[in-house]
């Protein structure tokens, strides 16, 4: 498997004390047998050489530069070094964990837009970790469409989708208390959200027309006012907006009938109106298989659908699927993304 133009994709660190540090040297030692694009690690050469030992494994290690990594991949795991020592032990966020998560992005967000890799895959951070540092967007996507928007000097509306084979979701409002969803919801919002979602299916995913079920906030998407009147008032609005664009849009749809087999056989995406409705149904699906896509950025970025499990970090006992799922969709979306230089968007100095 090759990502766009023979690049490698450039994978991050995460959080050390976490499982994605296990993942990338398990997947690595199955590289051939998973048929793996090439990759590097945007990390520290002591601190893997560590992990491996504490997990057993005999994994080698190349320093190099992006544009070395594909030549490497095949007889050693390349490594693009932060240059700072990393030290948090498995299951143990130290004072390294959060300065050595966030320079991983950076370093790995800087290498896509300069065109010296194909995407960007995010191994998971803790965000409370990152918080007691002073870290200050909400997260991993946010912090992602803040450098985007610093490099490019164009405005960035991330939306963040969870894919699997067997369903595809959107969240409009993502990490938000449920009793906020209503305030922050607007069919603004969701129109925005519905044209960035059919935009990157059709370009990225290669989808001509994309269908997008759109579910109702409320119960029975409302029932006609008796359960709500925002599906009425803010979701419909949306939804005819999007049709009269020649967006395949149909809804709003009751969420609680959305999600069995045939129901999903009559879209590409289902665009939901808050983060656990449509979260739960695609974890049920494919927990081990989701991956989460950034649409919306100037660059291909996915990142496994799990957190840092620190309670079996260094034991070896993590599940790469998920991992390998998102390794393998960040080289099928980068081969139909045009490389950040060849759109003309950013400039290397």
């Amino acid at each position: 498997m090759r990502s766009a133009l023979g690049l490698p994709l450039a994978l991050t660190l995460g959080e050390p004390a976490g499982i994605g540090p296990d993942l990338t040297l398990a997947v690595w030692r199955r590289r051939v047998e998973l048929d793996l694009p090439p990759f590097y690690l945007v990390g520290e050469t002591d601190f893997l050489r560590s992990r491996a030992r504490v997990l057993g494994l005999d994994v080698p290690l190349v320093v190099v530069a992006p544009e070395e990594a594909p030549a490497a991949f095949q007889r050693a795991l390349p490594v693009a070094p932060l240059g700072m020592a990393v030290t948090a032990a498995p299951g143990k966020p130290d004072a390294s964990s959060a300065p050595a998560a966030i320079a991983s992005i950076r370093r790995a967000v800087a290498d896509v837009l300069a065109g010296r890799a194909a995407a960007v895959v995010t191994n998971p951070v803790a965000k409370n970790v990152l918080y007691r540092s002073g870290f200050a967007e909400p997260g991993h996507t946010e912090f992602l469409a803040k450098l985007a928007a610093e490099a490019t000097g164009k405005p960035v509306h991330p939306v963040m989708m969870l894919w699997s084979a067997e369903l595809a979701v959107v969240p409009v409002t993502i990490h938000l208390p449920l009793r906020d969803v209503v305030s922050r919801l607007t069919t603004e919002l969701i129109v925005e959200t519905g044209r960035i979602v059919a935009r990157d299916l059709s370009t990225r995913f290669g989808i001509a027309r994309p269908r997008i079920a759109v579910a109702g906030l409320n119960p029975h998407a409302g029932e006609e006012g008796a359960l709500g009147e925002e599906d009425a008032t803010i979701v419909a609005p949306a939804v005819a907006h999007l049709r009269a664009e020649g967006i395949d849009a149909t809804g709003p749809l009751p969420a609680d009938t959305l999600f069995h087999e045939r129901a999903r056989a009559g879209y590409d995406v289902a665009l939901c109106m808050y983060h656990d409705q449509a979260l739960i149904p695609i974890k049920t699906l494919a927990f081990e298989r989701a991956v989460n896509v950034t649409l919306g950025l100037p660059f291909v970025r996915t990142s496994p659908d799990h957190g840092t499990a620190f309670d079996i970090a260094g034991t070896g006992r993590a599940d790469p699927s998920s991992l390998v799922a998102a390794l393998a969709l960040a080289a099928r979306l980068s081969a139909h993304t045009a490389p950040l230089v060849q759109q003309k968007l950013f400039v290397c100095g």
